[in-house]
């Protein structure tokens, strides 16, 4: 396999700088660090030190393989200059890594996955909170892989549970290679032959993207869900009591956002839009009740792809998720 990761340049993280020496009016790319997870000099954090790091899952083949439109290969750039502007009102509470990118080279996703899988457990070498920018949605095999070689295995702990906000169950067969479209299954599989348990919750289902076929795989895999047009404002309470009672079964979450899950009035740059999909604000306050319980243990966002991004629109999207996930990651660890 060629070597697929690349350290991130300087010049990406740039932005406006209202004022270069108060902390207070620090933007993220002021106070974002590159680390070269290749270098051994690196050095973990101390003991009581908070810390999250970006890694970027460069890939195509898997939306190509599942017949979708390309595009999301170059979304980590994307998501990263997006951020970059973010006010930072967390300089002092925690540090923000940005550890480069993972990308498919000659179209070996096989490859990719498991370099992404290795550098994922480096990431968490490093006492780091690992946030994973793709990419296809074939990010989660070799993300979940990390997880469990970092977390699981070591501490012989209770399974991980899957909780995926996405308009499809990526349960698809993967007899000619693994998609975008196959991702959990093959979670499924890797979890009997590792003899641990498969547990998976998707939130924001389609009934249009997704066939019979895929509903008979989910029901027979015990996988839990709730169809998009159950979802909304008025509906958040019962949707809370039913994701509390999943958390509480895990010790470890594992927290994947499709972009697609939003309506395409709010993300029309993804592989797949849905004019049906959910209202933004109603999956961060869903999101920010998953965080909450303190169970998460790693994060990633798939399928933006700038190519069909009008006006940045997803990417912008993409990177206030993720600085709702680091906030209240931050505001609750302060209140432990």
């Amino acid at each position: 396999m060629k070597q697929s990761y690349r350290p991130t340049a300087d010049r990406v993280w740039d932005g406006r700088i209202d004022d270069p020496s108060d902390p207070d009016a620090f933007r993220w790319h002021q106070v974002v660090q590159l680390i070269d997870l290749s270098s051994p000099a690196i050095k973990p954090l101390s003991k009581g030190q908070k810390g999250f790091c970006f890694l970027g899952f460069c890939c195509d083949e898997g939306v190509k393989r599942n017949k979708g439109r390309i595009g999301a290969g170059k979304a980590p750039l994307s998501i990263r200059k997006e951020m970059a502007n973010l006010a930072c009102h967390f300089h002092q509470k925690a540090a923000l890594f940005d550890a480069g990118d993972i990308c498919c080279i000659d179209s070996d996703l096989e490859g990719a996955q498991d370099e992404l899988t290795e550098f994922v457990s480096r990431i968490y070498s490093l006492g780091l909170f690992p946030i994973i920018l793709g990419g296809g949605h074939e990010i989660a095999f070799g993300h979940y892989k990390g997880i469990v070689e970092s977390i699981l295995h070591p501490s012989g702990g209770k399974s991980i549970g899957i909780i995926n906000f996405d308009a499809h169950f990526d349960l698809r067969p993967y007899q000619s290679g693994g998609s975008s479209g196959s991702p959990f299954l093959q979670i499924a599989d890797y979890s009997r032959e590792k003899s641990l348990g498969f547990s998976y919750f998707c939130l924001g289902i389609q009934t249009y993207g997704n066939t019979r076929s895929l509903f008979k795989t989910a029901d027979a895999l015990g996988v839990e869900y709730i169809l998009a047009k159950e979802i909304d404002e008025k509906k958040l309470s019962s949707i809370y009591r039913k994701l509390k009672k999943y958390i509480k079964r895990h010790q470890h979450i594992y927290l994947t956002i499709c972009a697609d899950v939003f309506s395409s009035a709010f993300a029309p740059g993804v592989s797949a839009p849905q004019p049906f999909g959910l209202h933004p604000e109603v999956v961060l306050k869903l999101v920010k009740y998953v965080i909450q319980s303190g169970k998460v243990v790693s994060v990633d966002i798939a399928e933006v792809s700038p190519r069909f991004d009008e006006d940045n629109q997803t990417a912008k999207l993409a990177a206030i998720t993720i600085y709702a996930v680091i906030n209240t990651i931050i505001g609750r660890f302060n209140n432990v």
